[in-house]
């Protein structure tokens, strides 16, 4: 069996609902990705938490420094679980995290976290340009409302969206009960 890593990307406090981004879903997302943390953990599989900090104190979320910055408490890392800083959609630019990868000799990744439009698209595509394998886990993720051209995009319609397009060619893209049924 290929050695896996569960991503977990941007669960975040700026995320949920007293933080300065909210999205919809957010608890609930994070209850699965806990789930899946857990099994992860259980079966000494790794694990690499994501962290988004803006570089500007104007941003308008994750500004450097900020409680909201800071990983929420339902997905703390563990000693040996690293945090990768990153500035960036994509979490491999700029970024320690291929060479953690390949360092364990990581194949297949799986992917949960925020937000489903962004930070989840990005790392999902270039993992799968880089070769890996990859499974996103879409109850784990969580998005927002989005607007284009004077329309509000609901977010469920947004997140459907994003996770049909990446099933489609990047991903292996399943709920968290059938994640851990296999």
């Amino acid at each position: 069996m290929a050695k896996q890593a569960l991503i977990v990307v941007d669960i975040q406090n700026d995320y949920f609902p007293q933080g300065k981004w909210p999205l919809v879903g957010a608890d609930a997302a994070a209850d699965n990705a806990v789930r899946v943390l857990k099994a992860f953990r259980e079966a000494g599989d790794s694990v690499v938490h994501i962290r988004h900090e803006f570089t500007s104190e104007e941003a308008p979320f994750f500004t450097p420094g900020s409680e909201g910055a800071k990983l929420h408490p339902k997905v703390l890392n563990l000693a040996n679980e690293p945090v990768v800083l990153k500035h960036f959609v994509n979490s491999f630019r700029e970024t320690e995290l291929k060479s953690i990868l390949d360092e364990q000799e990581i194949k297949e990744l799986v992917v949960v976290g925020s937000m489903s439009h962004m930070c989840v698209d990005g790392i999902t595509r270039a993992a799968a340009d880089f070769g890996y394998s990859v499974t996103v886990i879409h109850d784990a993720c969580a998005t927002r409302d989005l607007e284009f051209n004077g329309l509000t995009v609901p977010a469920a319609h947004v997140h459907a969206a994003f996770m049909s397009a990446l099933g489609f060619a990047y991903a292996n893209v399943v709920a968290t009960d059938e994640f851990l049924r296999d």
